[in-house]
């Protein structure tokens, strides 16, 4: 055993070489100890948070995590171990429990490596590490600055926190055909969530941002005076009768529905026959104005990525093509189970984006004209077999393209298949802080459940 030494944290040249030299060995090791094929992951993230609530400091953490994630192939048998312990000896360790687990597994003529000539080759640079040399200190002074100028828009508010959080790190895979890829991320964030109390109960919102570039977020205070008027505007909240009108989801809020089509259209939903789109593919889901893709090499944004959790290369390709379903979202193995070459999505898919036929907020009201602003979601009420959606929501009610009152204990129902037909509008107000881009989505004829 050699005596391993691990490079410096704050050199992120240094560390990225020192995985990928930990990647290697654990290939190397993996073959020595009788294993016909490895693949391996691990990432390593550093960072810091704080948290402030009422003028004092809550919590400040700082985190180091780091782990091996081991996948290890004897013929068609799979095992795998983890571990934290970058030694030899642990390392060692991990290999001999996933090749003990390996050898007592059920074979699966599926499983496996993708094939040598898929992997990744000229792993471009997407621009996604952009630290933030922040201390403590500093960090707690833009909180406390975030929930001071939240506080100051109205007496009546109090606050339930306010956060500021930077991350870096490094992702690193590699697999015994030849393959090692490597990425540097960071990513910032800062939010703020404030309480208002009115003779009719307590209302509470927040607002947050996040962005790879700390440059990028908005300054403390106009952060905690979104978060304040986001949370005033709540005031007079009241139900609403039953009915069945157009809903207008914002932004935030439709990148969930962009979830639940990956989601039932994941190769895994697929081959177990438990989707509601198992039938449709080549097939109309949405109106023909739309086209829903991922966009993996967007430079600085959240989602993208030069590679996939099997080693293949992401490219730009699209789901839904003028309304038509127009491909699965495969790894290597649900592919193999389905007959069908990988997309490359192995881990998921990567900025996935959908066509706008419509200008902002405002103008998607207008469009509307009588219906539910959905500002937030509640519950977990959506089944992806049957398609059937049925959630807690607040938002604001509508008439004639102007905000009449917000609105509280609604809920919303429909089935997902019929959403996705009836989507009237996707808005210009992009949502840019996740995966998911998207403006906010108008569908007609949902029920709106109320007094």
């Amino acid at each position: 055993m050699t005596d391993y030494q691990p490079a410096r944290h704050d050199d992120p040249h240094a560390l990225r070489q020192d995985l990928e030299q930990r990647v290697a060995y654990i290939l190397e090791e993996s073959r020595r100890q009788g294993a016909t094929a490895c693949e391996v992951g691990v990432s390593q993230n550093t960072g810091l948070s704080v948290a402030v609530r009422q003028g004092e400091v809550e919590t400040v953490e700082f985190n180091r995590d780091q782990g091996f994630a081991i996948n290890l192939h004897v013929g068609q048998r799979k095992g795998s171990a983890s571990t934290s312990d970058t030694s030899d000896q642990a390392i060692g360790a991990a290999i001999q429990a996933a090749l003990g687990i390996a050898r007592h597994a059920s074979e699966d003529s599926y499983a496996g490596l993708a094939d040598p000539e898929l992997m990744a080759r000229d792993l471009p640079d997407l621009d996604l590490y952009h630290p933030w040399e922040v201390d403590a200190g500093e960090a707690i002074e833009r909180a406390l600055a975030c929930e001071s100028a939240a506080l100051a828009t109205d007496p009546r508010l109090t606050s339930d926190s306010a956060n500021v959080s930077t991350q870096k790190g490094c992702r690193v895979y590699g697999n015994s055909n030849g393959f090692i890829g490597s990425s540097m991320g960071t990513r910032h964030s800062a939010s703020a969530v404030m309480i208002v109390a009115s003779e009719q109960g307590m209302q509470r919102d927040y607002w947050y941002d996040v962005d790879r570039q700390a440059s990028e977020l908005p300054s403390p205070e106009a952060l905690g005076r979104k978060a304040a008027q986001r949370t005033l505007a709540r005031l007079g909240s009241r139900p609403i009768k039953t009915a069945k009108v157009p809903v207008l989801f914002a932004a935030d809020q439709a990148s969930g529905l962009l979830g639940h089509l990956i989601g039932a259209i994941a190769g895994g939903a697929v081959y177990r026959q438990s989707t509601f789109l198992l039938d449709a593919l080549g097939q109309p889901i949405f109106p023909s104005w739309v086209t829903i893709d991922e966009r993996p090499y967007l430079p600085r944004a959240l989602g993208s990525s030069a590679f996939d959790g099997d080693g293949l290369a992401t490219r730009e390709q699209a789901f839904v093509d003028q309304g038509k379903l127009h491909s699965w979202v495969l790894s290597t193995y649900s592919g193999r189970k389905l007959g069908l070459p990988s997309t490359a999505n192995a881990g998921g898919v990567h900025n996935l984006h959908i066509t706008s036929n419509a200008g902002d907020l405002d103008e998607l009201l207008q469009e509307m004209g009588t219906g539910l602003l959905v500002t937030e979601l509640m519950g977990q009420g959506v089944n992806g077999v049957t398609g059937d959606y049925s959630r807690g929501a607040g938002g604001f009610w509508v008439e004639d393209g102007k905000i009449q009152h917000p609105v509280q204990e609604v809920t919303i129902a429909g089935n997902l298949k019929d959403m996705f037909a009836n989507l009237r509008c996707v808005g210009s107000d992009t949502e840019r802080r996740g995966n998911n881009l998207t403006g906010s989505w108008l569908v007609d004829g949902m029920t709106v459940g109320g007094e």
